[in-house]
């Protein structure tokens, strides 16, 4: 039997569930752009592309060379396909314009163009994080977009996915029907199908946290996290191991795998921001993808998806994973 490549398969989306053909074109674009971004990872200090730049984000962050080089592929890939009215990122201060010369279409694109950065230097995954929306225009007739057209709840995404740069360069991706997995096959050059309808196992003895935030968190978390490390003699009445590799997708792409919760809550050094991760460019798509799976993810009071963003940049905690497990440590918060 010949294997599904990733451009068979959103075909046989379009023939089966109607996927429009200008989200499979921006679908394959994507893919494209992370396949090039998987490239310059896999070059290190042979590439010279390691070590940071004297620039930061919006958020205040030092930008990596890699961030800016993985952000400048995606834009060069997809402003002039046609297919999006517009596009943000995470290294960006304000939404992307699409250049006038260029045809507009009725998707927005948004990205974390390299997720978990800090581990760029010691060889560790990192990835690619996107979502699409439609644009509130939807005959695609946006002119000039400003940050409120992105402005969207996560129930509005029409797909997500991610890249994992590890071992193997792969891409999981949802549609809104099941969440599949795509390996690269860099000898073909295509992203083939090889784990079919992906789904996080309810129950879980994983769980992943940065434990040296302890003495900051809230008091839900401490009461959650102290029972799990209670073990068996403890409320829970079961061992439990910590994961942590410091790359939202690496630690969400083994959860998908087997299970686990993974946590970013709030803590009481920043007792103004509700969380550390950004909801556009993190936690919606992960969201999107953890629940087409079969997962739960919420703030710790409400399910991210039904979150309204009020800007572009807005941080939000991040409870998600087994539905088991995210629904206990989010009655903790609702207690």
């Amino acid at each position: 039997m010949s294997r599904v490549t990733l451009s068979r398969y959103l075909i046989e989306q379009t023939r089966s569930h109607n996927t429009p053909a200008d989200l499979r074109f921006l679908i394959e674009v994507v893919a494209r752009a992370c396949k090039a971004i998987s490239h310059q990872v896999s070059k290190g200090a042979l590439g010279g592309v390691l070590g940071s730049m004297e620039t930061e984000n919006v958020q205040g962050e030092v930008q990596k060379k890699l961030d800016v080089l993985s952000n400048e592929i995606l834009l060069e890939a997809n402003e002039w396909g046609g297919h999006l009215a517009g596009m943000a990122s995470e290294e960006m201060d304000n939404a992307y314009q699409i250049p006038g010369r260029y045809p507009k279409g009725a998707y927005l694109l948004v990205f974390d163009p390299l997720d978990g950065s800090s581990n760029i230097d010691v060889n560790v995954s990192v990835g690619t994080i996107f979502s699409v929306l439609r644009c509130p225009d939807r005959n695609g007739e946006c002119g000039d977009l400003g940050e409120e057209a992105f402005l969207q709840p996560g129930t509005e995404q029409v797909a997500a996915g991610y890249a994992i740069y590890g071992p193997q360069t792969m891409l999981l991706l949802t549609l809104g029907n099941g969440v599949k997995g795509f390996t690269l096959d860099r000898e073909l050059g295509s992203f083939v199908l090889t784990h079919d309808d992906i789904r996080v196992p309810e129950t879980t003895q994983e769980f992943a946290i940065n434990m040296s935030n302890q003495r900051h968190w809230e008091a839900p978390v401490q009461r959650y996290v102290g029972e799990l490390l209670a073990g068996e003699t403890g409320p829970l009445e079961k061992n439990y191991n910590m994961r942590w590799i410091a790359s939202m997708v690496a630690d969400v792409h083994r959860i998908l795998t087997r299970g686990g919760l993974f946590m970013y809550p709030r803590d009481s050094r920043e007792p103004e921001k509700p969380g550390k991760l950004r909801l556009m460019y993190e936690a919606n798509p992960m969201s999107f993808i953890i629940e087409q799976a079969g997962g739960a993810a919420t703030n710790g009071s409400q399910r991210i998806l039904d979150i309204q963003p009020t800007s572009l940049h807005q941080r939000v905690a991040v409870f998600l994973g087994s539905k088991e497990e995210v629904e206990r440590v989010t009655a903790y918060h609702q207690e």
